[in-house]
């Protein structure tokens, strides 16, 4: 048999699972270090009181704007590099992490100007109450200003993933969040600087962990000019993937303004309950990350039938995963809340959204896996399609439906429930189809 090691031997269709798991560990790291660190964030705040955890909460989502919005600094890099990598051309590859990062550094003070302006008046609508924005907004406009070292983050981390580099990425992350989670109790409860301490932070984090970034950049050696062309191109890709971004944000937002007029307790529980939901997501979401970066090498290689075999391989991983978290927190279910509050009101909100978050592992498992999959051959499009019509018929309808009715967090996780089948039944159509694998150093069609 053809050595599985070799990307480009016919009839090769499969790869050893411990090189899924040198890819995927580190990332797992990189991922999940920002999540921790907001759970560190929220454990802080929620012993604060109701009001300073709802205040972040809404805070929060303002800032995850910047993130989750401009997913293509990170997955689109990642796709295009990842190619270029395949192909042999490693010096192209490490050029798009360098366009990337232009393309961070001035987006980045757009969102900063724009994010100073505009947090009053958003905190103010999704609220529903002064205290709450007053709260939500002296946070936001202090962790907006790490804005600009998110995206170059997000850059720096999409072109590594793309050589398959996944160490430094880990140290660089970690290196960031682990001094600001030291931080954020002494600022928020020694130096008594309350929310805004977090928020102080947050910022401290960003800027370590993009300086890290930007200096590996330098030290490639390769030219560090802005280059429109392929900006261009960045921006082509990116353009679906903030479609896709749009749509989560517009059902996770909603979420989020529906849980606070329904009371304080329960936008105190969504947000314990949806930070480990992000937390979980992107764990699972680690295989697929090396799904990318081989995805994208293989079709680089002209593999096709590799790049199909590992999609099989991290799909059965990813349902692996989501199994076992679904039983893990399902055991803690009566534990773990009161490490991020101790507001009763809060816990007693807690469980009409937990039974949801914990259901829906297994189903996360499969769609984030093939979303890493999907990603990694730059099918973009369909993502794009798929997250929006999930979003229109599913969870957008039942959120709003549960403000109408009363329904609460049952509803609104709910919503969260149908959005994910339908992704569902998206991906694994698309998976099968066998459309998404079209072989290339650069994506044409």
């Amino acid at each position: 048999m053809a050595n599985s090691e070799e990307v480009g031997e016919a009839g090769d269709e499969r790869i050893p699972a411990k090189r899924v798991l040198g890819l995927a560990v580190p990332a797992l790291g990189v991922l999940a270090a920002e999540p921790l660190y907001v759970l560190v964030d929220t454990a802080v705040a929620g012993h604060l009181g109701a009001v300073p955890l709802a205040g972040l909460a809404l805070g929060g989502v303002v800032l995850s704007q910047v993130s989750s919005q401009l997913t293509f600094l990170s997955y689109g890099t990642t796709s295009r590099t990842a190619r270029l990598h395949g192909a042999g051309r490693r010096a192209d590859a490490v050029r798009e992490g360098v366009q990337a990062t232009w393309l961070a550094l001035a987006v980045g003070l757009v969102v900063l100007v724009a994010g100073q302006l505009l947090a009053w008046p958003i905190t103010r609508v999704l609220s529903g109450s002064d205290e709450i924005a007053a709260t939500a907004v002296s946070w936001a406009r202090i962790a907006l200003f790490g804005a600009p070292m998110i995206l170059v983050t997000m850059a720096g981390n999409g072109w590594m993933r793309g050589v398959q580099d996944s160490a430094k990425p880990l140290r660089y992350v970690l290196a960031g969040n682990g001094i600001s989670a030291v931080l954020c109790p002494v600022l928020v409860y020694a130096a008594g600087w309350g929310l805004e301490g977090s928020a102080i932070a947050n910022v401290v984090a960003q800027v370590i962990s993009a300086a890290l970034f930007l200096r590996a950049l330098v030290r490639e050696r390769v030219p560090l000019r802005p280059e429109p062309k392929v900006m261009r191109a960045q921006l082509g890709l990116g353009r679906d993937l903030v479609l896709r971004s749009l749509a989560f944000q517009a059902c996770f937002v909603s979420a989020a303004a529906v849980a606070a007029r329904t009371s304080t307790e329960a936008v105190g529980a969504h947000q314990v309950v949806l930070q480990l939901w992000t937390f979980l997501a992107l764990v699972l979401d680690s295989v697929a990350i090396a799904a990318q970066s081989l995805v994208g090498a293989a079709l680089g290689a002209g593999a096709s039938r590799q790049a199909r075999g590992v999609a099989g391989q991290i799909t059965k991983y990813g349902l692996l995963l989501g199994c076992v978290l679904c039983v893990v927190f399902a055991a803690v279910a009566g534990v773990l809340p009161h490490v991020f509050t101790s507001d009763p009101g809060v816990l007693a909100e807690i469980p009409h959204a937990w039974r949801f978050f914990v259901a829906l592992q297994p189903i996360a498992g499969v769609v984030f896996a093939l979303d890493g999959v999907l990603l990694g051959a730059g099918d973009a499009a369909f993502l794009r399609t798929a997250t929006l019509a999930s979003a229109a018929l599913g969870f957008l309808p039942l959120i709003w439906a549960s403000l109408a009715f009363d329904w609460g967090l049952t509803g609104i996780w709910t919503g969260l429930s149908l959005f994910m089948v339908l992704r569902l039944v998206a991906v694994v159509f698309r998976w099968r189809s066998g459309q998404w694998a079209v072989v290339g150093a650069v994506r044409t069609a």
